[in-house]
Formats: C-alpha cells, structure tokens, sequence
C-alpha cells in the first residue's frame, strides 16, 4: 500500500530515504517532513502509449541494477550519455558513496557496467555527472565532471569518515573503461552541503562549470563567505579556479537573500540555488532559484555575470523551481516545479504536486508566461481518502526537437509534444511497477531513465 502522512522535523528542504524499495521522505520550507511511496501498478511493464509520434512501439528493452561494490543496495541519481556510453550517479541511499556508474551501451537490450568514479570520497554522495568532449592549450578529450554534495551528522544522521569539502570532481573519460582523476574543486569547509547541481560548458579555449553552492546563503552565520553561485574555470581540469561567486540580492525586488523571505504579495517563500543550465552558445545561464523562480544570467564576461531577468510566480503558485531546459532555439524556458507538498500550509496556495510551466523568453528580461503542462497523478483533486497517493511531482526536463521529456517520480517518464508551445500535448508514458524515476536522457535510437530504486531503465521504439 502507499503512505501519505505527516511528521514534524528540523530539517529544511533536503531529501532522504526511509525504508522500502521505493520509499522517499522530503523535507518542505517550513519543517514538515511528507514520506510517500510510489504505487503498485498493475500492468506489468509498460503503460499504455498514445500518440502519433511513434511512440506506440516504445517498450522497456533493458532494466539494470547497480552493481553492489560496498555490500548495499545502490540508489540511482541522473542519467547522462555520451559517445555511446551512459553516466548514472547515485544517490546518497545506505551513505556507502557509491560514486558514478559507467555503462557501456554498444548494445542497448544489454547494457554493461564497465567503470565506477567517485567512490573514494567517504562521506559524500555523487548525484549529477556531465560529460563533454573539450579541447583546449592544457587538456584535450573528454571531461565528466561529478558533484559532490556532504553528509553529515546534522542532516542525514552520518557518522562516519568524511572529506573536508564537497564541490566538483573532474575525471578523465577518453577512456570510458579506465577513467582517470584530473582535479577536484571544493566548496568552503564550512559549507555542509557541497555542489549539488551544475552546468559545462565551453567559451573559446576556456572551459567552465558554472555550480551551485547548496543553500550556500543559509549558512553564513557559520562563516561561509560564498554566495549560491559560482563560475569556475577547469580550462586546466588539474587546477580548477573560482572566478566568480554571484550575489542574488543584485536581482532586487525586495529581497535580501535570505533562505526565508516574504515576496511582494504576502506569501512567505523559501530561496535557495537548486540548477543551473546554459544555452548552446554559452552566453546564458539560467538558475533554477526554487521559490525565487529562474533567474538569467549573461555570462559572456564570465568573471562578471550580469542578471537580466527572472520567472515570477502568482500569489497562489508554490514555487519550487528545480530545473530547466531550452526549446525551440532557446526562445521558450521549460520550467519544472519539484512540489512534494499536495497539501501546502499556506491556504492561498493551490494544491496537488509540481507541474511544468512553460516562457517565452525572447525578450529574456521579461519572461512571459505561455503554457502549462500537468499529469493527471499531479492534479489539485488530492484530498485525502481519494485516491492512493504517490509521488507524484515532475523532476526534470529534457528537449529533442519538439519532443519533451519529463522524469516524473511515481509517473515515470512523459513524452510531451511542444509543436505547439501554447498548447503541450502528452504524447507517449513509461511507468513500471513501483516507478520512481529520477532522471531520463535520450540518446541514439534509446531513451534513458534512472529508476531510484531499480537502476538503469532503456526503452526503444521497437515494431511489433
């Protein structure tokens, strides 16, 4: 059966995991911890397909779990493929730092775990990995670059050997078989948390991750003297250099930076940096801000970023900006709101869990909002006793011409069409049994999903 309840906690806006194979406890703004559990559903595989983009013949053609290398059920994290190889990080799960996952995908029905990196940071977790091929005067091949977020006693109840700092570490994987340690940039001691999202990208001959500094702001009384945001330059991945580290209150609009604030009509909102994505030529980022919406940056002087513009929400929208992707040649935003919380404290506040929201942003200091996109599992009518419930709140985005791709928790994996940007349209699902779906990728002729508690999941378009 699927829980639902309600406890009290002290934790603020983390996640960790209880018992189960598919349950998942998060931790809201304001202190109310919400334990959910993803259905059991009933048809076995794949749910059914509708459309007419080809996607009827999408069914499940591999279903991988981690290796056990530390004696404990692994936790899988994001998804990312390059070169015919996928990238699963993991999540924090038994506490064991079970580091990154290479799979070899020469045949997608039989996926191979060739390689782990990562694994020898003790008391860390490896949630986000970036591959790129990079060619500059100190290094030429290709990069991954991995996150490294801190557990800690405070937090998640860890006792164990831990480093110093979190931050990014950047491998070598020219060689996806035998990758190789380059550097390692590292957020301040003080700091608890580490780098939990992050983007790369390339400018010339130089090379940068541009990274979030987890709720950097929130622990400045402890003497953490960085700001949520940081651009540094790995153009030599061996000695890895902030140059940057932006100051949100630049954006104005009454707020202060504080992890709590009071936005402008009344309603008490929690801002932190979740993401960060960066449009093709490298002359954008977009922060996924939580309550504080997207905010765009120009980063074209990268020592210098300038703010240009942000989404809003109305007064009745929980916020919860988690991450973003670019359509249609990066004049449309795709916005998705991580809502675990159906049933919010604040009563102005709409119910049912986060949704997709969709920007024209052509005129990228004034974003405007154009459409909205919602599962039925993720509707307002959740009062209790309706129905089971599940978690049920989008995750993240993914854009392949006007296709969009949704990871969706306990709702699997969405295909969406924007043709119409104005008017999204489900076009195609994948939902296994207990499906608690943190990333999806599509590469090649495969799409990619990472199942928190079942692995690596491929899924093709195969005729009957």
């Amino acid at each position: 059966m699927s829980i639902f309840k309600k406890v009290t906690a002290t934790s603020l806006a983390a996640f960790m995991f209880v018992s189960g194979p598919a349950a998942l406890a998060c931790f809201d703004g304001y202190g109310q911890q919400h334990i959910m559990e993803a259905n059991e559903e009933d048809f076995g595989g794949v749910a059914k397909i509708e459309g007419s983009k080809n996607f009827q013949h999408l069914r499940e053609s591999a279903a991988v779990p981690l290796k056990e290398l530390k004696g404990e059920h692994v936790r899988t994290a994001d998804v990312f493929a390059h070169k015919g190889y996928a990238y699963l990080g993991t999540h924090r799960g038994q506490m064991t730092n079970e580091g990154v996952r290479i799979f070899d995908m020469k045949d997608p029905e039989n996926p191979q775990e060739i390689a782990v990196m990562a694994n020898d940071i003790p008391g860390t977790w490896q949630e986000k990995v970036k591959v790129k091929s990079v060619s500059t005067p100190y290094f030429k091949g290709d990069i991954a670059a991995i996150s490294v977020q801190k557990m800690d006693e405070e937090r998640y109840g860890y006792t164990g050997d831990t480093v110093e700092s979190g931050g990014v570490v950047l491998y070598d994987v020219t060689d996806p078989y035998s990758p190789e340690r380059l550097g390692f940039w590292k957020t301040p001691p003080e700091l608890p948390t580490g780098t939990h999202e992050f983007a790369l990208v390339q400018q010339g001959n130089n090379v940068y991750i541009l990274a979030t500094n987890y709720q950097a702001h929130r622990y400045q009384d402890r003497g953490v003297d960085v700001h949520d945001f940081s651009i540094v330059d790995i153009t030599d991945p061996t000695s890895p250099q902030e140059i940057a580290n932006w100051d949100p209150t630049e954006v104005g609009d009454g707020f202060n930076g504080d992890f709590h604030y009071e936005d402008e009509e009344g309603a008490q909102r929690t801002v932190f940096l979740h993401s960060v994505i960066v449009d093709q030529a490298g002359n954008y980022a977009y922060l996924s801000y939580w309550d504080f919406g997207t905010v765009i940056l120009d980063i074209r002087d990268p020592e210098n970023p300038e703010f240009v513009g942000r989404t809003k929400f109305e007064r009745h929208v929980q916020g919860a900006a988690h991450s973003a992707a670019l359509a249609k040649g990066g004049n449309y935003l795709i916005e998705t709101r991580e809502v675990f919380n159906p049933d919010p404290i604040d009563p102005e506040f709409e119910r049912g869990w986060g949704y997709v929201r969709i920007y024209d942003i052509k005129n990228p200091t004034e974003p405007q909002l154009v459409s909205k996109f919602r599962t039925t599992n993720s509707q307002a009518q959740i009062k209790r006793g309706e129905r089971e419930p599940g978690t049920f709140t989008v995750h993240d985005p993914k854009v392949r011409g006007n296709t969009l791709y949704l990871s969706h928790y306990s709702d699997g994996v969405r295909m969406v069409d924007i043709t119409d940007i104005g008017n999204p349209v489900e076009v195609g699902s994948y939902v296994s049994e207990g499906a608690l779906v943190w990333g999806v990728y599509v590469d090649r002729n495969y799409i990619l999903a990472s199942d928190m508690g079942q692995g690596l999941k491929v899924l093709q378009n195969k005729g009957n």
